[in-house]
């Protein structure tokens, strides 16, 4: 079992949970859904186990997210998930109380940003500290933004978008958008239902979106067969659809991902955006991973986009990371340590 003495880095996202412990990286990666028994809350499961039960579970039994758009939208039950998660790490060690590096998105409101450190304390943490999501990607992703040299870095994830330039180990511009790959899955569910009378669950607009989804047009493009319940008749139905016309419906939310990363770099200040222009832009987080998002980019922003190495792991990596320097030194400097600056 793990020891928690080193203290641990939570990437505590809208669609996925990643934990990293001090010497050891990432050493749990779940999805964030909890299963819940109705009559007396119990914690029946966590993480994959919990998601596969989405839209299946029987009337005693509740499998629901507690987090959206990147922040606690049930306080009771992310307890229990991070209390269940933080247990199964420790194991026999449970005793030790770790100090945690928690994530948070940009645009979070003092009211959303404490109920996240409560809701650690209340899990068993001994010390929450919370650090900016886009600050955490940019130190998992190497930018050396402890440097007088602009960074900017746009993190696509379940619920947000933080978009931000960096310079001097600090955020100098932010913004956030309370959307992402779950508006993704929820604009291809809608297409379904308004184009074929067909309605899927959540869990079958992500795979879709995995296996057909695209931001620019592909080389070859991609046909699959989508299984849901007929609107109309009420009955199972297969349809097929194609990545034209499901980049199609994701050009809502694709567009004002790329309409609010424009606007940051116009008020970016001229020397960060000289900057930015020869360094480029980076993405991290899983909607990084939609097909052609950098190219798409790249061609309204007109400066170069590239992905991280990893980009699901960024922001867990970089809260690691800034674990690890904050032992010997104050946070300004740990910071410039964590991005080797």
């Amino acid at each position: 079992m793990l020891g928690l003495t080193g203290g641990l880095g939570i990437d505590l996202g809208t669609s996925n949970i990643l934990v990293y412990a001090r010497g050891r990286g990432i050493v749990l990666r779940e999805p964030s859904v909890v299963a819940l028994a109705n009559d007396t809350g119990e914690v029946l499961a966590v993480g994959e186990e919990a998601r596969q039960m989405l839209g299946r579970t029987p009337g005693n039994i509740t499998a629901n997210r507690p987090l959206q758009d990147g922040v606690i939208a049930n306080f009771t039950v992310t307890h229990k998930m991070l209390r269940y998660l933080i247990d199964k790490i420790a194991g026999h060690r449970r005793w030790v109380r770790p100090v945690v590096v928690i994530s948070m998105p940009c645009g979070a409101t003092s009211v959303e940003r404490r109920a996240v450190l409560e809701a650690a304390l209340a899990a068993g943490a001994k010390k929450a500290v919370p650090l900016e999501e886009p600050m955490a990607a940019a130190i998992g992703a190497g930018l050396p933004v402890g440097s007088a040299c602009g960074s900017m870095v746009v993190d696509v994830g379940g619920g947000t978008t933080d978009i931000a330039v960096i310079s001097l180990g600090g955020v100098v511009i932010s913004e956030s958008l309370r959307q992402g790959g779950d508006k993704m899955d929820e604009v291809i569910a809608r297409h379904l239902k308004r184009a074929y009378s067909l309605a899927i669950g959540e869990r079958t607009a992500e795979e879709i979106k995995i296996a057909a989804g695209s931001a620019f047009p592909l080389p070859s493009e991609i046909t699959m067969e989508v299984r849901g319940r007929d609107l109309v008749g009420g009955l199972p139905k297969t349809v097929k659809i194609s990545s034209a016309e499901v980049r199609e419906a994701l050009a809502e939310p694709v567009l004002s991902i790329i309409e609010r990363t424009k606007a940051v770099l116009e008020q970016t200040p001229p020397e960060l955006a000289a900057d930015i222009i020869e360094r480029g832009v980076t993405l991290t987080g899983g909607g990084a991973l939609l097909r052609g998002l950098d190219r798409l980019m790249a061609m309204h922003l007109e400066v170069p986009v590239t992905v991280a190495d990893d980009p699901l792991s960024c922001v867990a990596v970089g809260t690691g990371k800034y674990l690890d320097a904050m032992r010997h030194l104050p946070r300004g400097r740990a910071i410039q340590e964590a991005r080797g600056g």
